[in-house]
């Protein structure tokens, strides 16, 4: 993704990319109260045991955890409903075909503002299994072992 100035990524998911292998990506917005958003900006969110699923013609991002407002009061949100997401017809249709597919998941990778919108950064996964994901971190190890040899050699 290309970073703007724009664009500011408020929460990540980075035990997807470990316990999946990303196939594809796609933008989507999100359905948030205002004491959510005003969280989110302050980092109050996590995306730990997340993930997309459809119903009818619907998208939505389930386990989502958005903190409480600090400074909210009677009208504060529940902390882990549904939220529904922005898709077109055509997209939602995509990914229903991707779902049926034996092995195939829906998991949010990011939310991020984007022109003062909370966007959702969605994938396409599918599981890794325990020696996929050793052999990730073995490739990881030797690219830092490299990158260091070859800046203590100049």
């Amino acid at each position: 993704m290309n970073k703007k100035k724009s664009d500011s990524e408020l929460v990540s998911n980075r035990r997807a990319r470990h316990d999946y292998e990303i196939l594809e990506t796609l933008e989507a917005g999100i359905v948030l109260l205002g004491t959510e958003i005003k969280s989110l900006r302050d980092h109050g969110g996590t995306l730990q045991d997340a993930y997309v699923t459809i119903k009818g013609s619907e998208a939505f991002l389930i386990n989502a955890s958005i903190a409480p407002y600090k400074y909210g009061n009677i009208f504060n949100h529940e902390e882990k409903r549904e939220r529904k997401l922005l898709l077109h017809k055509r997209e939602i249709a995509t990914l229903k075909k991707s779902m049926v597919q034996k092995g195939f998941t829906l998991v949010p990778l990011a939310l991020y503002l984007k022109k003062g919108y909370v966007k959702v950064k969605i994938a396409i996964g599918r599981g890794k299994k325990s020696y996929d994901k050793r052999e990730t971190i073995k490739n990881r190890e030797q690219k830092r072992s490299i990158d260091r040899m070859l800046k203590e050699n100049g």
